[in-house]
């Protein structure tokens, strides 16, 4: 079963929701000076490049150099083993606030996910922290030390049934990349918590 077949429950409490696609990353995963390019907070510096078309190499290397020397912890990359764990407890905590999750991808720095919420940034981001706190809790419970989550992250609004497809392609896609991965229509990929 895939997105294509309009096989996505309906329900009428969930009309003036919005499709989301989230993109949340792990503690120092993407810092300023990047070589794959990076944004600064409200665009105060015009940085060239970005992921697609990176900066010239050694552009912003002291920058990163400087970020991460201020770091009070390492970079954090979730292993293989914990990935399906803390997919499942985001899935979980969503589900549990009545999000509908579409498909999501953990990888070892960052989470895709594609779900239906609701229309205002404060509530998404509201439960978004109280899925990515689960998810923490879920994984310290398991023997996990240290920080996890970057920065807020992103929820970007899809417009249209064309790029809610492109989303969802993409994120299904991440499973090549070794990246663990749940859509609608697989088994449950575990227990509520």
């Amino acid at each position: 079963m895939s997105l294509d077949d309009n096989s996505l429950p309906q329900d009428d409490s969930r009309k003036d929701w919005l499709w989301r696609h989230v993109i949340l990353s792990t503690y120092g995963s993407w810092l300023p000076g990047d070589k794959r390019g990076f944004r600064t907070r409200r665009h105060r510096e015009h940085v060239e490049g970005d992921y697609k078309s990176p900066p010239p190499p050694g552009e912003h290397g002291r920058l990163e150099d400087v970020v991460r020397s201020t770091m009070k912890h390492p970079p954090t990359r979730l292993p293989p083993l914990v990935r399906r764990a803390v997919g499942v407890a985001l899935i979980d905590r969503l589900e549990m606030l009545d999000v509908l999750v579409v498909c999501i991808a953990v990888s070892g720095e960052r989470v895709h996910l594609l779900a239906k919420m609701p229309a205002s940034p404060t509530v998404v981001w509201k439960w978004i922290g109280t899925a990515k706190r689960h998810a923490w809790f879920v994984l310290r419970d398991e023997g996990w030390d240290g920080k996890m989550w970057g920065g807020k992250g992103k929820a970007i609004p899809v417009r249209n049934r064309q790029y809610q497809m492109r989303v969802y392609r993409y994120i299904i896609d991440h499973e090549r990349q070794g990246a663990w991965v749940w859509k609608w229509g697989d088994p449950r990929p575990g227990e509520r918590r």
